[in-house]
This record gives C-alpha cells, structure tokens and sequence, in this order.
C-alpha cells in the first residue's frame, strides 16, 4: 500500500497522500510512541476505492448513523465529495489515533475540515506539534479542540506564536493549558504597544497564577474592544487602575460583553442599592445572570422582608447567596420554613424567574464577529 512505500521515491509526488506518509514519519518521535494501523485500519485501506460516496466510506472507518447524521447537518456537502479526498483526511487521523466520536466534534467545531487543504507544510507543523504537546493525548485534545492546528494556513503559525508567549514570559505548561482551554490562541494572537501597555497596568508578575490568563486574553483580544470595555466601566465611576486590577483578580471580565455589564450595574446599584466599588471586592456579581438568580433572590429577600421580620435575609447573607447552587439556595432559604410560608414564597420565586425581560423577544442581535 501507498504508506508502506519508501518516501525518498518521486513518483508519488503528485498524490495528496504523500503529505500524509511524511507526517507519520515525524510522529514517530521519541516524544510520542507510534501509531500502529490496526487490522481494521488496514481493511479500509485496501476497501478505499470500492467506496461509492463519503457515507459509505465514513461508515467503514467507524462512524455510527447516529454520527453521520450529525457529521452531514453540520456539513451537508460532504455526502457530494470525492471519496478520495475524505480518505486523506480520515489516514492522517486515523495516524494520530482519533476516532469516530473525535470526528464529530472536529466537524461540529469546523464545518468546513474536508474541504480544507492540507497544507504543504504539514510534515514541519506535526513536528513541531509533536514537539510542543509532548505526549499523544494531549495532542489529541488539542488538534480536537482546534482542528485549525492540522490544516492552517499563514495565518495560523503556530511556531511563531508560542515563541511569543514565551518571550511575554509564559511557561511551556501554561501555555499548553491555554491553548487546551482557548483555541483561539494561535490563530488571533497579537500584541502591540498599547496591549503591553494593558498588561502592566495589571500588576501582575510573570509568576503570578493569573498571569497565563490575563496575557492570553489580551492576546486575543481587540484593541477597539478593550477601550470600550474600559469605557464602560469608566461610566460607572472606575479608574483605569481599578479597572485593570479587577481584570488582574479575575480575568474573565474581559469576556463580558458591555451590556452584561450595563445591566448587571444597573441592577446592582439600582435595587441592590450597593456600591459600584463592591465588584472589585466580589467580581461573580458581574458574571451572576439578571433574570435567573439576581433579580429572582434579591426580589425574594425583599418579600421576605414585607412579610415577617423574622424571614429577613440580611445584607452580607443576600450577597453570599447569589453564588450558591440552585438547590442549596432553595434550601437555606425557602424550604427551612413552614409550609405555607414555603409554598408561598417558592410560588412567588417561581414566578419572578418566569417574567421574561421586556422586548426580548423582539431585540434585533447583530454579530461582530470574535467576541472579545
């Protein structure tokens, strides 16, 4: 077969394949231990040409009728493409020890995978891949997570982009659970002296625990969007210091779009009545959803409160509160009481998370592409 054959000899030079063969090589490092074909990997193989279309040669390489529904809704034209082109696809995964269910989730996260071509430079790529994640499972979940790492193009160097990071002073490990937790990492990356600028407005040192998400996020992240974020917070009476700190403590302020913000603010000050500065100390009640947890708790707090002075819920309490499970907030709160009190308050509880937010059902979204 076509993978056994010495890869010194020219006359496949022109089979998309040949990258393929060339890749298995590299994988074979000391790093990671080989892959195998198995029996049945083999069968396919020799079974490749007497495929008539992509379903009937993913059926053969393990995918279930559940899988093929899903692979096809979310790319309906791959049940029209050349069986030989899906091949390729499916040896270099099939080289890198992924299965059925991983191909799912490669489609689902990037429809257009088959239709991608296999970039020249595969063979340096998988090297360096190989190089960078160290052992075959983590490989694995990377290229699942990102299937991107396999087929980029210039824009996704990935070899530039982590000597980035380490030059910015990121560890290797970290840098593999970033790339794990956002794969939008290699291919949105990039800094400029205002981003710099950002990031030691932060306070953070390299050796900080927070350090790896605060320079990824920023990162990935605009530069039009950061202002705006900035702005925002500005609006409700932020210094920039207290506005980078904040993003120093918990990094994923920088992910909330500016009306979660707005709201979340409004209601916090509104009828919390608390001060703006309390999120610097207590950053989840800019995270905690309006309609599902701090509208419904607080509300029920405040009818708590008309009812019987006993019922009360005092100040730190309602706080703490907000970031309890559904079920042990319940509990604490609603179902310690008698029954008719319970009932009654779970009723009004019930119907608070029930009202829906006025003009929803009529708000015109408008996408703007990354959002952060």
């Amino acid at each position: 077969m076509l993978r056994f054959l010495p890869t010194e000899s020219n006359i496949f030079q022109s089979f998309p394949h040949f990258a393929v063969v060339k890749a298995l090589r590299v994988f074979t490092s000391a790093t990671c231990s080989t892959i195998g074909l198995t029996q049945t990997q083999v069968e396919f193989e020799d079974d490749k040409n007497k495929c008539s279309d992509a379903a009937e040669l993913l059926s053969k390489w393990g995918c279930s009728d559940d899988d093929l529904v899903r692979i096809f809704s979310r790319c309906p034209s791959l049940r029209n493409a050349d069986p030989m082109q899906v091949q390729s696809k499916l040896c270099l995964l099939s080289d890198l020890g992924l299965c059925a269910s991983e191909l799912v989730k490669i489609v689902n996260c990037r429809p257009r995978f088959f239709r991608s071509r296999i970039n020249s430079c595969l063979e340096e790529r998988m090297a360096h891949l190989t190089s960078l994640f160290e052992t075959k499972e983590v490989l694995q979940k990377a290229i699942v997570r990102n299937p991107s790492l396999l087929l980029s193009a210039g824009r996704y160097n990935v070899k530039a982009t982590v000597e980035l990071y380490e030059k910015l002073g990121v560890k290797k490990e970290d840098l593999i659970q970033m790339l794990l937790l956002r794969p939008t990492v290699i291919s949105r990356t990039s800094f400029d002296a205002e981003k710099l600028e950002y990031l030691s407005k932060t306070g953070l040192t390299k050796d900080s625990k927070m350090y790896k998400y605060v320079v990824t996020l920023i990162g990935v992240s605009r530069v039009e969007t950061i202002r705006d974020k900035v702005a925002n917070f500005v609006k409700f009476g932020f210094s920039e210091e207290e506005i980078f700190g904040l993003v120093g403590k918990s990094p994923n302020v920088l992910t909330l779009s500016t009306e979660k913000v707005q709201r979340n603010m409004t209601f916090i000050l509104g009828t919390m009545k608390l001060d703006a500065k309390m999120v610097l100390k207590l950053p989840y009640l800019l995270y905690a959803n309006v309609d599902t947890v701090l509208k419904p708790r607080v509300l029920l707090a405040l009818k708590m409160q008309d009812m019987d002075a006993e019922l009360q819920i005092m100040g730190p309490t309602i706080v703490s509160s907000l970031r309890m499970p559904e079920q042990r907030f319940l509990k604490l709160f609603i179902q310690c009481h008698d029954e008719d009190v319970a009932n009654q308050l779970m009723e009004f509880y019930k119907r608070t998370k029930e009202v829906k937010r006025l003009g929803e059902s009529s708000k015109k979204y408008s996408k703007s592409g990354f959002p952060f």
